[in-house]
C-alpha cells in the first residue's frame, strides 16, 4: 500500500496498536485530518498479560466500541481474586460506571478492533510504512515525517503534530531525543503460555516470596498463565525450559496455581520477557507527542498496560483538541506517577506478603483516581463522536 502523495495532515500517528489507534480514533472524531501508520502487517500479535482494568473498559464503552469487542468473543471478567500464600482475597468486579465487568482481550484482535474503529472515524490507516526522519522547521518545531513504505524512497509528509505511539523502542522518541523524566530500578522477568480448560472463575494473581503469577481468561476459551520472577531466578529456572519449566516453577513456590495449570494443555510453546526497568519519558515538544509505551513504560507486574494507554490517548486528544497540547504531560505525569511509584514496590519482589497487600491496596487507590478523571472527561469525547 502506498503512502499518500505529499500532502498536509492535521495529525501523524506512528503506531497502529491500541495507544496510536485510540489516539488516531479520538482525533478524527473531532474533525481531524490524521494518518495513522504501522510498520507491521495487520494482525500480527504482540506480547501482552491482555488484561483490561476498570478505566479501560470505562473508555471502550463510551467510545462505543465495548458491543463490539464483546462480540468477539472475549469473556466478561467477573471477580478478581489475589492469593498471597494460603490466603485466597476474592473480589467481586460489580457493575460501575456503565461498565458490566472486566475484559482480557487477546491483542491481535484488541488492536486490530481499534485501528479499524480510527479508519471508520476517518483516519487513513497505512501498514507497512514507518516513520524513519522528522521535518523540522524554526525553533527545532517539528513540521512532519519522513515515511518510507517497504524499500521505497523515503518521502516528505507534513504535519501539524506527529505523535509517536511506537512501543518502548520507539523511533520518534529517539528522533526528537526525549528525555527520561524517572527511572525505574526493578524489572520483573516473566514467561506466559496459552492454556486450554483451565479452570479460573475470573483474573487470579498469586504471590509468593520472590515469585508471583497469573491466570487471565481470554479468547477462545484460553487463559493467558504468566510466571514472574527476579532476572536471576527467572534465568535460572524458567529461562528456555518451556511448559515443564513453568509447571516445576509453579509447584515448588505457587501450588495452586500449578494444579489448575496441570488441567489445562498449552497451546503454544511459552514466550519470555526478561524484563525491561520503567520510565517516564518528556512525553510533548514542539510539534510532537508520545503516547503509550513510547511515552510511559512500567513493570506488567501491575497489568493496567492497555488501561494507561487508552488514559493518555484520551488525555493527548482531549489538550489537542482544546488547543493545549501543554496539558497532556502536566495531566499525564499528574495520574501516572503514583501507578508507577507502586508498580515499582511490587516488581522489586522486597516485601512480605502483609506489606504486598498493603501496596496492592494504594495501587487499587491509585486506580480508582484514574477511573474518577475518566468519568469526569469521558463527556467531550461522546459529544464529539
Amino acid at each position: 500500500m502506498s503512502i499518500p502523495v505529499p500532502t498536509r495532515y492535521d495529525a501523524i500517528v506512528v503506531g497502529a496498536r491500541c495507544a496510536g489507534a485510540a489516539t488516531a480514533m479520538l482525533l478524527a472524531r473531532r474533525g481531524a485530518r490524521v494518518l495513522l501508520i504501522d510498520r507491521d502487517r495487520p494482525g500480527t500479535d504482540t506480547l501482552s498479560t491482555h488484561a483490561m482494568m476498570r478505566g479501560g473498559v470505562m473508555q471502550l464503552a463510551a467510545w462505543g466500541l465495548l458491543d463490539r469487542l464483546r462480540r468477539t468473543g472475549a469473556p466478561r471478567i467477573n471477580s478478581t481474586t489475589f492469593i498471597y500464600g494460603d490466603l485466597e482475597v476474592p473480589i467481586e468486579v460489580r457493575p460501575a460506571y456503565g461498565t458490566d465487568g472486566l475484559y482480557a482481550p487477546r491483542r491481535h484482535i484488541l488492536d486490530k478492533l481499534m485501528a479499524d474503529a480510527a479508519a471508520e472515524a476517518g483516519a487513513e490507516l497505512k501498514y507497512g510504512v514507518a516513520c524513519v526522519g522528522l521535518m523540522w522547521g524554526a525553533g527545532d518545531r517539528v513540521e512532519g515525517a519522513w515515511l518510507r513504505h517497504g524499500d521505497a524512497d523515503p518521502v516528505p509528509v507534513r504535519a501539524d503534530i506527529v505523535i509517536g505511539a511506537d512501543g518502548r523502542r520507539s523511533t520518534l522518541a529517539r528522533l526528537v531525543n526525549s528525555r527520561t523524566l524517572f527511572a525505574g530500578r526493578h524489572a520483573t522477568a516473566t514467561v506466559y503460555g496459552y492454556f486450554d480448560a483451565v479452570p479460573a472463575n475470573g483474573y487470579r494473581w498469586y504471590f509468593a516470596p520472590n515469585a508471583a503469577g497469573g491466570i487471565i481468561p481470554t479468547h477462545d476459551g484460553q487463559s493467558c498463565l504468566f510466571l514472574s520472577a527476579r532476572r536471576e531466578l527467572f534465568q535460572s529456572e524458567l529461562r528456555g525450559q518451556g511448559v515443564p519449566g513453568m509447571q516445576h516453577f509453579a509447584e515448588t513456590r505457587l501450588p495452586e496455581l500449578a494444579a489448575r495449570m496441570a488441567c489445562g494443555r498449552a497451546t503454544v510453546h511459552p514466550r519470555a520477557f526478561a524484563g525491561q526497568t520503567g520510565y517516564v519519558r518528556q512525553s510533548a515538544g514542539s510539534g510532537w507527542a508520545l503516547v503509550g509505551d513510547a511515552s510511559y513504560f512500567k513493570d506488567p507486574a501491575t497489568a493496567h498496560g492497555i488501561t494507561d494507554a487508552f488514559r493518555d490517548a484520551e488525555i493527548l486528544a482531549n489538550a489537542i483538541g482544546r488547543g493545549d497540547p501543554p496539558d497532556y504531560p502536566r495531566r499525564r505525569n499528574a495520574l501516572c506517577t503514583r501507578l508507577f511509584r507502586v508498580t515499582e514496590d511490587i516488581a522489586s519482589f522486597d516485601w512480605t506478603l502483609d506489606r504486598l497487600r498493603q501496596h496492592h491496596m494504594e495501587l487499587n487507590m491509585a486506580m480508582k483516581a484514574n477511573q474518577a478523571w475518566i468519568a469526569t472527561n469521558l463527556h467531550a469525547v461522546e459529544a464529539a463522536a
